[in-house]
């Protein structure tokens, strides 16, 4: 007879959200990364190019915006730039600052890109049953505007995970 050795794992009092939250946001993630793939961009170009849109915003607003780094902000808008998507140009209330600028072509990618982005996140809510959906999504902004809203300071930071490159 086999016996199998006995787990000395604490007891679960709750659900692990941490696990629950870092799978299925991992999982989304590859899901968008591929789809996106369909008009070139990463994730982290379409959500640049998305919050430039929206107004006249520095590198550094959109960094905090986007929740980038300086260094991959850099990267990021050198590649948009390379490929014809987006300017860096001085403001028009800043003299001293430079804003990111959409170029015409870097607005059509967005919009395609945006397209793709909405396909996805819509497959996903479709799996849900239709009365499940608004409790989901209202449940998960919910935590978004309140206990999780911002990060909490720590002797040991949490690296956000890295994005693959192309």
């Amino acid at each position: 007879m086999v016996t199998m050795p006995v787990s000395r794992a604490p007891a679960r009092t709750v659900p692990d959200l941490t696990g629950i939250l870092m799978h299925t946001a991992h999982v989304l993630n590859t899901r968008l990364s591929a789809a996106l793939n369909e008009v070139g961009l990463l994730q982290r170009e379409q959500c640049v190019l998305v919050h430039a849109l929206a107004g006249e915003h520095t590198q550094g607003q959109l960094a905090e915006m986007s929740h980038m780094d300086k260094t991959t902000m850099v990267v990021t808008v050198d590649g948009l730039e390379k490929a014809g998507y987006a300017e860096r140009r001085p403001s028009s209330t800043d003299r001293r600052a430079r804003i990111i600028h959409v170029t015409d072509t870097g607005a059509e990618i967005a919009a395609r890109g945006q397209e793709v982005v909405d396909r996805v996140h819509q497959e996903v809510l479709d799996a849900l049953p239709d009365e499940q959906r608004d409790a989901f999504v209202g449940a998960l902004e919910g935590l978004v505007a309140g206990p999780l809203a911002q990060p909490v300071a720590s002797e040991q930071p949490v690296r956000r995970s890295r994005q693959a490159r192309r």
